[in-house]
């Protein structure tokens, strides 16, 4: 399975990145030229690729509801492949967590009438300014269409479509604000970006996430998850329970290896020179987040 998501090439997938992380695309005027492509999960259950977090759709009748937006240029090509699926607008957007690139769309569908969904911290993060920890650029406050108007604390429940979609937070892991969605009768889920499956995962440390609360999330998911389970990451192809195990394993070694080494004292430029991501380095470090990125994430976070 590729690593790159939709054929995106390492390069632009870091300016995407970047982008997101002062939300310079998501006002941007000019529309960024994407491709939209649909892959149908079961009747009436889809996920949408493009430039920024996967989109899950639900279409029925009770309506059509996204998991997150993209960017907000991006609204009328995710449009337009939604009207390929059915006639119906979005009704409901839930959101995995604040960041733009998969928040970017609030406002074109907060104005267009969609009730947006998310966690407590979701509407708290996008309610000020924030500072961006990773680029050091400011993030502007959201407006208040763009804002969720429905939130929850631990978890909550849609019963749309003809199935039970679970929506639960999990703490202090990518951020302070993430959600993994559950669809039962489907059997599909949505881990947000607690789950990358396109090489070593951004832990935003300065919007609360943190190695262990990561970690956590994964576990939250494999849970949830059998071997039929089909698992739509934040970024990057679809998975299975399998590959997300994986994932976990990972970041659990890489954990416990960064921590014996600043359990000694060493500094965190002393633990990056010692290379303790040496071996996943190969498969993992050569997309947007880096070998010393994913060190630094988890150094500050222990």
């Amino acid at each position: 399975m590729t690593r790159l998501i939709n054929g995106i090439t390492t390069l632009t997938l870091t300016v995407i990145f970047f982008a997101w992380s002062h939300q310079a695309l998501s006002h941007a005027d000019a529309r960024p030229e994407a491709t939209i492509e649909t892959q149908q999960l079961s009747d009436g259950l889809y996920v949408l690729f493009g430039k920024g977090g996967n989109i899950g759709l639900s279409v029925g009748e009770d309506g059509t509801y996204i998991i997150d937006d993209q960017f907000a240029p991006l609204t009328p090509q995710i449009n337009q492949a939604i009207k390929e699926v059915t006639d119906e607008s979005v009704r409901f957007v839930i959101n995995t967590h604040w960041h733009g690139d998969h928040t970017g769309g609030n406002e074109n569908y907060g104005k267009a009438g969609a009730v947006i969904v998310a966690h407590d911290n979701v509407r708290k993060r996008m309610s000020v300014e924030n500072i961006s920890e990773f680029s050091g650029k400011p993030i502007p406050a959201s407006p208040d269409a763009a804002l969720p108007v429905v939130t929850f604390d631990s978890e909550i429940s849609l019963h749309l479509n003809d199935d039970d979609m679970r929506v639960y937070h999990v703490a202090n892991a990518h951020t302070d604000g993430d959600a993994i969605i559950y669809f039962a009768k489907d059997n599909v889920l949505h881990m947000g970006d607690t789950y990358f499956n396109i090489g070593y995962p951004y832990i935003d440390t300065g919007g609360g996430g943190s190695i262990d609360g990561y970690i956590s999330a994964v576990e939250r998911g494999l849970a949830l998850a059998n071997d039929d389970t089909q698992i739509i990451p934040g970024h990057g192809p679809m998975s299975n329970k399998k590959e997300l195990q994986k994932f976990g394993n990972m970041l659990k070694d890489l954990r416990q290896k960064i921590a014996t080494l600043k359990d000694k004292g060493m500094s965190l430029q002393e633990v990056i020179a010692a290379k303790p991501s040496a071996e996943y380095d190969a498969e993992n470090g050569q997309a947007f987040i880096k070998p010393k990125q994913i060190v630094t994430f988890i150094y500050k976070s222990l």
